[in-house]
C-alpha cells in the first residue's frame, strides 16, 4: 500500500512540473477576456458572482474558450515550496534545493509591495457573497500559508531575506487587517484589508504565523495579538467541538477541511508559543473531527452532514492535520485508507487529482492550487511521516 501512495506522488509530481506549476483555479473566471470584454456584465456583483460559480460548478472546463490562461498562483507557490522543503529533508537532492530557490524567488517576485509588510493573494479578480477581491489583494490566508512555507525555506537555507520576508508578513497582519473585538477585548483578524468578515480559520492562520515567526525572533509583542485571535476563536467553538465557518449567517455550516485547519492553527500556536491553555478546545475539536468527516469505507466527507461534494481539499487536509497534531501514527491505517481511496477514486492517468466528485456528476478538471498543490504538500507530508 505505501508504494501504490509513493507512486501517486511521482506521477503527480511528474505531472505539476511538466505543466511548470502553473494552472487554473476554480476561482479564476473573472480572468475571462470574455467576460472583461463587456463593462455593463463585469462591473455587476451579481453577475460576477454568477459567473465565478458557472465556472465553479461546471463539470466541462469553459476556460479555453472563454479566454482565461495558466497562471502562476501564490498560494499554490507557497504549498509547492513546502512540499519541496518537505522532500529536501528526507533526501537533499539537488533538484530540491533549486525547485526551494525557485519558489521562493516567485514569491518574492510576486509580494504585493502596497501594504505594511509582505503579503499575497490571488492571480484574479474574487466575488464573494461577504465581499470582492480585486486581482492580487492581499489576505491572510494566502500571506499566512506562504510565510510558513518562507520559514520552512529559511530552515534549510537559512537565508536571511527568508525570515525577514515572513517577518515583514506578521507587520501585515498586525498593521493591515482589520479587527472584529468582544466584550473581553479579544478580537478576530479579518480575512483581508478590504473587509471585515469573521473567518475563525483565516483568524487562526494569522495566530499561527505570529507565533511561529516569534519561535524565530522572540518579539514577545507578536504573542499578544495571535493569543487574542485564538481564544475570540475558540470562544466561538461549539460545545460537540466544531466551528461554523464564520459568524455571518450564510457562513454556518461545518466542513471537513476547514475545521482541520483550525486544529493545525492551534496546535501550531501551542507548539510556537508554548503556551498550552487550549489543549481542551484542541482535543475535544479533534474528535469531533476524525469521527464526523470520514467514512468506514475510507471516503472524505465535505460537510459534517453530508458526504458531497467529496472535494481533493478534504483528504489533503487529513493528511496536513494528523502529522501537525502529532496523530499520524495513531491513525495511519485510517489515513492510508482514506489515500488510497482517494487514489482510486479521484487521480487521473495523467497523476494529476481531480476537484470534485459530486453524488450525480463529477468534476474532473485541473486545478493547480486547490487539488494539486495540496495534495503535493499533502503527500510530501506523509512520506515524511510513514
Amino acid at each position: 500500500m505505501s508504494e501504490k501512495i509513493e507512486q501517486s506522488f511521482i506521477k503527480l509530481k511528474n505531472y505539476c512540473k511538466s505543466e511548470a506549476f502553473k494552472g487554473y483555479d476554480p476561482y479564476d473566471g473573472l480572468n475571462s477576456t470574455l467576460f472583461q470584454a463587456i463593462p455593463l456584465i463585469s462591473k455587476n456583483r451579481l453577475a460576477r458572482l454568477a459567473w465565478i460559480q458557472l465556472f465553479k460548478r461546471s463539470p466541462l472546463n469553459l476556460r479555453v474558450i472563454a479566454g482565461v490562461k495558466k497562471e502562476y498562483n501564490p498560494k499554490a507557490l507557497g504549498l509547492f515550496l513546502s512540499g519541496y522543503c518537505n522532500l529536501y529533508k528526507q533526501d537533499q537532492e539537488p533538484e530540491y534545493l533549486d525547485k526551494i530557490n525557485f519558489f521562493s524567488g516567485q514569491l518574492s517576485t510576486l509580494s504585493n509591495k502596497s501594504y505594511s509588510g509582505a503579503c499575497w493573494g490571488y492571480n484574479f479578480d474574487w466575488q464573494a457573497k461577504a465581499f470582492f477581491q480585486p486581482k492580487n489583494t492581499p489576505t491572510v490566508v494566502a500571506t499566512t500559508f506562504i510565510g510558513s512555507a518562507l520559514l520552512d525555506a529559511y530552515e534549510i537555507t537559512r537565508e536571511d531575506q527568508l525570515l525577514k520576508m515572513a517577518s515583514s508578513a506578521c507587520d501585515f497582519i498586525l498593521k493591515d487587517l482589520n479587527r472584529t473585538y468582544d466584550v473581553n477585548g479579544n478580537f478576530a483578524f479579518s480575512y483581508s484589508p478590504l473587509d471585515k468578515t469573521v473567518v475563525f480559520n483565516a483568524s487562526l492562520l494569522g495566530s499561527r504565523l505570529l507565533a511561529r515567526v516569534y519561535s524565530f525572533t522572540h518579539e514577545k509583542e507578536l504573542l499578544d495579538p495571535a493569543k487574542k485571535s485564538v481564544v475570540f476563536c475558540c470562544d466561538y467553538q461549539k460545545n460537540n467541538g466544531s466551528w461554523s465557518y464564520g459568524t455571518l449567517d450564510f457562513h454556518q455550516w461545518i466542513d471537513n477541511f476547514h475545521t482541520g485547519y483550525n486544529l493545525e492553527c492551534i496546535a501550531d500556536y501551542m507548539k510556537f508559543s508554548d503556551d498550552h491553555s487550549f489543549e481542551k478546545h484542541l482535543t475535544k475539536g479533534f474528535e469531533y473531527y476524525i469521527k464526523t468527516f470520514f467514512t468506514d469505507e475510507g471516503i472524505p466527507k465535505y460537510y459534517s452532514n453530508s458526504v458531497y461534494p467529496i472535494d481533493i481539499h478534504s483528504p489533503a487536509q487529513m493528511i496536513i492535520t494528523l502529522t501537525k497534531l502529532g496523530k499520524f501514527h495513531e491513525y495511519r491505517n485510517l489515513a492510508v485508507k482514506i489515500l488510497n481511496w482517494t487514489i482510486d477514486n479521484m487521480q487521473s492517468d495523467e497523476g494529476y487529482f481531480y476537484y470534485q466528485i459530486n453524488k450525480y456528476f463529477s468534476s474532473r478538471i485541473s486545478y493547480m492550487r486547490w487539488a494539486q498543490a495540496w495534495m503535493f504538500y499533502a503527500l510530501s507530508e506523509y512520506l515524511s511521516k510513514k
